[in-house]
C-alpha cells in the first residue's frame, strides 16, 4: 500500500513539473504586456517609437539619396545618430518590464543609462548647432561640436553611474519605491540645468541677442516645447521627492511623452526642412532647365 501511494506522488510530481513550463510561458507575455506600469503605459511608448523607426525606414532610401547629393557633414552625422538612438529607444521602449522583474535591474540600468544618454547627447548637439546660428558647416565645426557634446554627455554619464552602481540609486526603477529623497534631488537638479539652458535660449529670442541664433520658427518652437517639458518634469520631480502621488504620475507621464514624441520633434525641427529642401532644389532646377529649353515661350505670346 505504502509502495503505491510513493508511486502516485511521484507521478503527480512529475506530471506538475511538465505542465509549468507551458503554464509560466503564458504569464511571461502578461506581465510584460499588462503588469509594471499597465497595458496603456506600454502601447503609448511602443506604438509611436516603432512608427517613427518604421518612417525612417520607408524613407532610408530616399534620405540617403539626397544625403550623398547633398554634402553636408552635419545632416549627415546627424541622420546616422538619429537612426542609432531611435532603435536603441526603440530597444527602450519594449523592454519596460525589465524595470519590475527580479534579476533584471542591471540589464535595465544598464539599457536606460544607454536611452538617454543617446537622446541627451542629441539634445545637447542639437543646443549647439543653435547658439551657432547660420555660421555652422565645415567638418571642423562638426567635430568640435560633438566633441564638445560627448564631453558633456560623457561627465553625465559617468555621474548617473557612479549613482547607479556606486551608491545603489535607482534612478531608473520607477515601479516599486518613488519616494527616495537622494533620487529625485538628483533629477531635480538634472531636470533644473535642462530647463535653464532652454529657458536662456527663449530668452536671447525675445533679446537683443536673438540676430545670433537661427531665424526659422521651426527652432523656436522646438525651443518652446523642451523648455515647457522639461519645466513640468522638474514640477513632477519636486513633488515626488515630498512624497505626492500626482507628481509620479506627472512625472511618468512626462517620461512617456519624452521618448515616444522627443526623436520625431528632433526630426521635424532639424532634419525634415532640409530633405524639403532638397526637393524645392531639384524642383527649381528642373524648372530653370525646362525654360531655356523653351517649354514655356508660348505662355508668353
Amino acid at each position: 500500500m505504502r509502495a503505491l501511494q510513493e508511486s502516485l506522488t511521484l507521478s503527480s510530481l512529475s506530471n506538475s513539473t511538465i505542465a509549468s513550463p507551458s503554464l509560466s510561458s503564458g504569464p511571461s507575455f502578461y506581465d510584460w504586456l499588462f503588469e509594471c506600469h499597465g497595458f496603456w503605459h506600454n502601447v503609448a511608448l511602443i506604438i509611436p517609437s516603432l512608427l517613427f523607426v518604421l518612417y525612417l525606414s520607408f524613407q532610408a532610401r530616399k534620405s540617403f539619396s539626397k544625403l550623398s547629393h547633398g554634402r553636408s557633414y552635419v545632416i549627415i552625422a546627424y541622420y546616422a545618430c538619429l537612426w542609432l538612438v531611435s532603435l536603441l529607444n526603440l530597444i527602450w521602449c519594449c523592454f519596460q518590464a525589465w524595470e519590475c522583474t527580479p534579476g533584471k535591474e542591471l540589464a535595465w540600468n544598464v539599457l536606460s543609462l544607454l536611452a538617454t544618454s543617446g537622446m541627451l547627447f542629441l539634445e545637447v548637439s542639437l543646443v549647439a548647432f543653435l547658439f551657432q546660428g547660420n555660421h555652422f558647416s565645415g567638418l571642423e565645426a562638426l567635430t568640435r561640436t560633438f566633441v564638445v557634446s560627448g564631453l558633456i554627455v560623457g561627465l553625465d554619464f559617468l555621474l548617473k553611474a557612479i549613482y547607479l552602481f556606486g551608491f545603489g540609486i535607482p534612478l531608473f526603477i520607477d515601479s516599486n519605491d518613488h519616494t527616495h529623497q537622494m533620487k529625485w534631488n538628483l533629477w531635480v537638479v538634472h531636470r533644473l540645468v535642462l530647463t535653464a539652458v532652454y529657458g536662456f535660449i527663449l530668452f536671447m529670442y525675445h533679446s537683443k541677442w536673438r540676430e545670433r541664433l537661427p531665424a526659422r520658427p521651426a527652432f523656436y518652437n522646438y525651443i518652446v516645447i523642451m523648455f515647457s517639458m522639461n519645466a513640468l518634469a522638474l514640477f513632477a520631480c519636486a513633488l515626488t521627492g515630498n512624497g505626492a502621488s500626482f507628481g509620479f504620475w506627472l512625472y511618468g507621464a512626462t517620461i512617456v511623452c519624452y521618448h515616444a514624441f522627443y526623436l520625431p520633434l528632433l526630426y521635424v525641427t532639424f532634419l525634415a526642412d532640409f530633405f524639403q529642401e532638397e526637393d524645392l532644389h531639384l524642383e527649381n532646377v528642373y524648372y530653370s532647365e525646362m525654360k531655356d529649353a523653351g517649354f514655356f515661350d508660348a505662355d508668353w505670346e
